[in-house]
């Protein structure tokens, strides 16, 4: 058996292993990553809507725009804006002012104002504005908070303010009004494109209108009636059509903390289903081997029987009868990978125990489960581990088919699970491609890095292989 520093000597000369082994330990790097960067509650909250109601739906990734000529807006989200706070007496008025410079080529698709106020007293006053490049002052809505309900002492209201609000659609056909001179309906209103279209001899012409491009001012002010009042944040988010390193997808998801976070899952599912498989059938293998006779014909008819069920149809009744967590799963795919392990590892004690520092064992006393697992399955190792590197694709294609027919754990954010959610929205009909390559691209990278280092690891151990 070759030792540790022989076998690296080798290995590293292999241009196809140290290929994979350089993907492996970019994957690592990639697990790493999510564990230490990404807060655990994003993980958790994966198919939760509400964490994810700031993002933009559907939108295509960010770098898409250096290969387009017309630069689609990108999602901006403000939450640090200028403060300037005015007391009248007992009236505190707090405005909170969001600047920000729009230079694309394309309208957002819609904008929104959210914000926390507390109160003790009578409701607070809120006005948005918005001050164009051009020095048009848009008024766009002016509403009354809801009262403090009975028997609460501080009441904490968390307010949105939506594009197509009926407030905002009023306050932006107003607008249009003075501009138009004429009277606009309020279906007519897209207040994202009324706000920041160009004037074109004095007219907003909203179907043929350009973006007006330049230094925007949104204003909200909130009038507090108690000096206990207070606005406790804001938020402005201008909703654009591309978004992050991978876009979103319907749920509005950011589908690269989705890539990375199926990292350490599939690296972990793989591994765990591979290890225990490979260990299992070696074990099994040789047990049997050693044992020969009545007890190698017994447990080679039972490897038999399990080698002859359809893994895949079983597979999809247990995930339905029994249940389809992350556990269950990597029970499932081990119950059917260690027989074609066990098989070999029979084969090759058949030969192992003809040797002669096994008969020596023998000869002198010792019990068959010392000379099974201290001189016998040691010899298997070479084997075993280029079996659980070839064996991890497997695990790992597995689990994606299943979640991409819905049977996977849908708690989790693995790759078939987005393929899933990808299929069933029907992303690749409505060309979200950033939806179905990445995590596609993922599964194959991860199948090819341990496909390589495992036909590396066999070309060592077994000299036939070697040209």
């Amino acid at each position: 058996m070759s030792t540790v520093p022989s076998f690296w000597k080798e290995f590293k000369h292999s241009r196809s292993g140290m290929a994979g082994l350089t993907i492996l330990i970019f994957l690592i790097l990639m697990s790493v990553l999510a564990l230490v960067t990404i807060p655990i509650d994003t993980f958790k909250q994966w198919h939760n809507p509400n964490q994810w109601i700031q993002l933009p739906k559907g939108a295509a990734p960010i770098w898409t725009n250096f290969f387009s000529e017309v630069k689609q807006p990108e999602h901006l989200i403000f939450d640090k804006p200028r403060v300037e706070e005015r007391d009248f007496g007992s009236i505190s008025v707090v405005s909170h002012i969001y600047t920000f410079d729009f230079q694309f080529d394309g309208f957002p698709n819609d904008f929104m104002l959210d914000y926390d106020v507390s109160y003790v007293g009578n409701p607070p006053f809120l006005e948005f504005s918005v001050l164009r490049p051009d020095g048009e002052k848009v008024e766009l809505s002016s509403i009354t908070l809801p009262p403090k309900p009975p028997r609460i002492i501080r009441y904490l209201y968390n307010g949105t303010l939506f594009s197509t609000d009926r407030n905002l659609r009023l306050g932006t056909a107003q607008f249009l009004d003075s501009v138009l001179e004429r009277s606009i309906r309020i279906d007519e209103v897209s207040p994202q494109v009324s706000i920041l279209a160009v004037k074109e001899d004095g007219m907003i012409k909203a179907q043929t209108a350009n973006v007006l491009k330049g230094t925007y001012l949104f204003n909200a002010t909130f009038f507090l009636f108690d000096e206990e009042d207070q606005l406790e944040s804001t938020v402005l988010i201008i909703g654009g059509k591309v978004f992050g390193l991978l876009g979103t997808d319907d749920l509005r998801r950011d589908l690269f903390l989705g890539v990375i976070w199926g990292t350490p899952i599939a690296l972990a599912i793989g591994l765990s289903v591979a290890t225990l498989a490979v260990g299992i059938g070696i074990v099994y293998g040789v047990v049997s081997g050693y044992h020969g006779k009545r007890t190698d014909e017994i447990m080679m008819r039972a490897n038999d029987l399990v080698y002859a069920l359809p893994a895949l149809p079983f597979l999809i009744i247990l995930t339905i009868s029994v249940g389809n967590s992350i556990i269950f799963v990597i029970f499932y795919l081990v119950i059917f990978g260690w027989v074609g392990i066990a098989k070999v590892s029979r084969s090759m004690t058949l030969q192992l125990k003809n040797t002669g520092y096994v008969e020596a064992a023998e000869l002198i006393g010792a019990s068959r489960w010392r000379i099974i697992f201290k001189h016998i399955i040691p010899q298997t190792a070479p084997y075993a581990l280029a079996s659980i590197a070839l064996s991890v694709p497997a695990a790992i294609l597995t689990e994606a088919g299943l979640s991409f027919l819905g049977l996977g754990d849908p708690t989790l954010p693995t790759w078939g699970q987005l393929l899933h959610d990808a299929h069933q929205f029907g992303a690749a009909a409505r060309g979200m491609w950033w939806w179905i390559l990445p995590p596609g691209f993922m599964i194959a990278s991860t199948g090819l890095a341990f496909v390589l280092i495992g036909t590396a690891v066999e070309s060592i151990i077994n000299p036939k292989m070697k040209r």
